[in-house]
């Protein structure tokens, strides 16, 4: 199917709204301007229905210096070849994540924002749940729930494996469980370990991707806490775990909580003076709701949900160290934030693509980079897209490491509210609509 976009709906957990109550909002919610967004975005006040709440954590603003050059690629409005064909799989009530457990059974979890995991097998979606952890999720059908899943390298010898969601009194939880000896296809509700928990202070930038990068680490994505304007000072205060890329040692720690890998970034050094948590790789983001690393390169692509203006795409070439700062609240893309203000970009990683609001667009969701084998004219593109927009395109650097020339076409535009991507064993991609679709994303030979 090509299909072309209808009205935008809000960013996903807007969307996540939009879609659970079924209203379209004649004004569109930005990914902070509401209430919700997981990847959330829409050009409108970012109050709604959200706490009034002093800032429990404040740091000085930065000191207003010179505007930086916008130089990221905004993507433009031409669809290439291939064309993409979307092919039904399954239908769910509000997916919002799928993968696999790189245990060759070839099998498929889809995650359900409500707090199910199900599996796909042989193309067939089986009736019993994988896990169902519905009483201990907060799912207000906004930006809370069971957001994220992640297997470990050695799942098919330990049986463990992740979650990430919003747990009842506004906390975001991760935790490690244990399918089943007997029966892998059945998860053991009561193992449940809780490794780490998040005191949330509003209902949206809620992050909840979870993911085992490269180096067996395990890699948490969390948004700055919600509302507007990182209103609680996350994003650049060294001392929260929210609005950061957290790296944190599970594998090694079974029974034991988790560890901090001894490379972390500032394990023995502070930032501008001041101490970090171990846990923090990088800080300045603002809602990662979906991010991945190429597994051909180990690169590190991110999609950080903007706010009234600007959806943006980090890449951060691998073998880094971290201790980045990418940015959020001095910056929404490549702009000063807020708007009118000017800023100092020195430091700062700066986005590699950006995706105006304007047309349509209001929450990117990431994607993955293609090493798949159906369709070898998109190996090595980074595919990403957007919640409200339904939009979907390819980024990648034509030029060098040294010289990048990045480069943003247009893939197909669709009537979908992207909440997720999702991959296969075989690199394969799939795209997820919030009102319950699971697709085969194909590109048929011309």
């Amino acid at each position: 199917m090509y299909m072309k976009a209808t009205q935008p709906s809000r960013d996903f957990p807007n969307r996540l709204m939009a879609v659970w109550l079924g209203i379209l909002l004649a004004a569109t919610t930005a990914a902070c301007a509401s209430g919700a967004d997981v990847p959330r975005h829409t050009p409108t006040p970012e109050t709604l229905n959200q706490p009034s709440q002093a800032a429990a954590e404040i740091v000085p603003e930065a000191t207003p210096t010179p505007v930086p050059h916008a130089s990221a690629i905004e993507a433009p409005a031409a669809t290439v070849e291939p064309r993409l064909e979307l092919e039904p799989v399954a239908m769910l009530v509000r997916p919002v994540f799928l993968t696999h457990a790189g245990d060759g059974s070839d099998r498929l979890y889809i995650v359900e924002q409500a707090g199910r995991i199900l599996i796909l097998e042989n193309g067939i979606l089986l009736p019993d749940p994988f896990l169902d952890i519905r009483a201990r999720v907060k799912d207000t059908g906004n930006e809370q729930g069971l957001l994220g899943l992640a297997f470990p390298p050695d799942y098919s010898r330990t049986l463990e494996f992740y979650v990430n969601y919003t747990a009842q009194g506004n906390q975001t939880v991760v935790s490690r469980f244990n399918a089943s000896a007997a029966n892998p296809l059945l998860a053991l509700e009561g193992s449940e370990e809780k490794l780490l928990t998040i005191r949330q202070p509003a209902t949206n930038h809620n992050g909840g991707m979870l993911l085992f990068g490269p180096d067996n680490m395990l890699w948490i994505g969390t948004g700055d806490g919600g509302a507007a304007d990182d209103r609680f000072r996350n994003g650049q205060n060294p001392d929260s775990l929210l609005g950061k890329m957290l790296r944190i040692d599970v594998l090694g720690q079974r029974g034991r909580g988790y560890g901090i890998p001894d490379d972390n970034p500032w394990v023995d050094r502070t930032w501008q003076r001041q101490p970090v948590r171990d846990e923090v790789w990088a800080v300045g983001l603002r809602n990662p709701w979906r991010y991945a690393f190429d597994p051909a390169t180990g690169d590190l692509w991110i999609a950080d949900v903007g706010q009234n203006l600007y959806e943006d795409v980090h890449f951060v070439p691998a073998g880094s160290g971290g201790g980045l700062n990418f940015g959020w609240p001095l910056m929404e893309g490549a702009h000063c934030f807020p708007p009118g203000r000017t800023c100092d970009p020195t430091g700062l990683e700066q986005v590699v693509a950006e995706f105006p609001h304007g047309t349509g667009d209001c929450s990117v969701t990431g994607g993955y980079v293609y090493r798949g084998s159906d369709w070898p004219a998109m190996i090595g593109l980074y595919v990403v897209g957007d919640f409200c927009s339904g939009r979907i395109w390819t980024v990648a650097n034509a030029g060098s490491p040294a010289a990048p020339d990045w480069q943003v076409r247009e893939l197909a535009d669709t009537e979908h509210n992207i909440s997720s991507f999702g991959e296969d064993a075989d690199g394969e991609l799939y795209l997820l609509d919030l009102e319950g679709g699971v697709y085969r994303m194909e590109f048929p030979a011309h």
